[in-house]
């Protein structure tokens, strides 16, 4: 299934469709304001990076602690230890990275906003890539886009996504590309996923085959929620499928819903299933919102799923 654009019963809402269909203002116009924005929003939950230091090999000092009976003696710090009637051991914080791959769907259907909300599906993709991306290199993380840009840890991570993104002159898929990540990595999907729904299942079977872990995300309109629509309407498929009028939209308001809510319950299954996690983000909802959801779930379980897990295994005699 795949939603169709704003209708436009008498060009109310010809903007939406304007956007939809790829004629609205530019990516490039709009990019600044999105960094600004991600490096604000990404300055919200940056605090919480300190929940996923720990100590092991690197070279960084992090903390002193006591000695326990039984360690070899030569590491003790004994600088330190000279200051009072303690032992003490000196910590350096881990620092092997974590890659982390992000899929912002830019496909003409998530150009789409309609009279309600001020961003468009694209640009809360990608306002809430950037900002988790911040957030993760900020951490100590690595950070990908699927097919174009390859894993980095630079501080200017928003800036090389964004002149990544756009520079690409290829065609813009609803899904990401096909390729095999490590089992260690993490992968994010931020999508409308109206795409049918056997190549959503495929699409995220495929990234899971070796095994990473990864959080579905799908970023909606209200407009696509709530069908909001009445009369003869007409509704506009902004990637080829061509258009549709009805007298009374209002009646096809209990099917539509069902319809919604059957594709969703299809997607969850699949990603749980596979161990992965799924949301449902409104465009009218602030964007910090699903950074902050994105974010402790890549920290959650006993041992940790996602990064924490993946910290965990790395730990020598440490079992999943």
């Amino acid at each position: 299934m795949r939603m169709a654009s704003e209708p436009r019963p008498n060009d109310i809402e010809a903007p939406a469709v304007r956007r939809a269909t790829g004629s609205g203002r530019s990516l490039a116009a709009t990019m600044p304001r999105l960094i600004l924005e991600a490096r604000r929003v990404a300055a919200t939950v940056i605090h919480g990076l300190h929940g996923r230091r720990r100590a092991g090999p690197g070279e960084n000092f992090w903390q002193y602690r006591r000695f326990t009976s039984g360690e070899p003696a030569q590491r003790v710090d004994w600088r330190r230890s000279a200051r009072d009637d303690h032992l003490y051991v000196r910590e350096q914080e881990w620092e092997a990275s974590h890659t982390v791959w992000i899929w912002p769907d830019r496909s003409p259907s998530m150009v789409f906003a309609s009279s309600r909300v001020t961003d468009s599906k694209l640009e809360r993709a990608l306002l809430v890539a950037f900002a988790l991306a911040e957030v993760l290199v900020q951490g100590g993380e690595r950070v990908g886009i699927p097919g174009l840009l390859r894993p980095t840890a630079n501080r200017g991570v928003i800036e090389k996504m964004a002149e990544a993104i756009l520079h690409d002159a290829d065609e813009r898929a609803s899904l990401p590309p096909s390729f095999a990540p490590s089992p260690l990595s993490e992968i994010v999907m931020l999508s409308d996923l109206w795409s049918p729904i056997g190549e959503v299942h495929r699409a995220i079977a495929q990234l899971a085959a070796a095994g990473s872990h990864g959080h579905v995300v799908q970023i909606v309109d209200p407009a696509e929620e709530t069908f909001p629509y009445s009369g003869r309407i007409e509704f506009v498929e902004p990637e080829g499928a061509g258009a549709i009028t009805t007298g009374r939209a209002e009646t096809w308001r209990a099917d539509y819903e069902a319809r919604v809510a059957r594709h969703r319950a299809e997607i969850r299954i699949e990603t749980d299933r596979l161990g992965w996690t799924f949301a449902v983000h409104r465009t009218d909802r602030p964007g910090s919102e699903l950074l902050l959801v994105l974010h402790s779930r890549m920290g959650a379980g006993p041992l940790g799923t996602g990064i924490n897990r993946w910290h965990a295994l790395a730990q020598p005699g440490r079992v999943a």
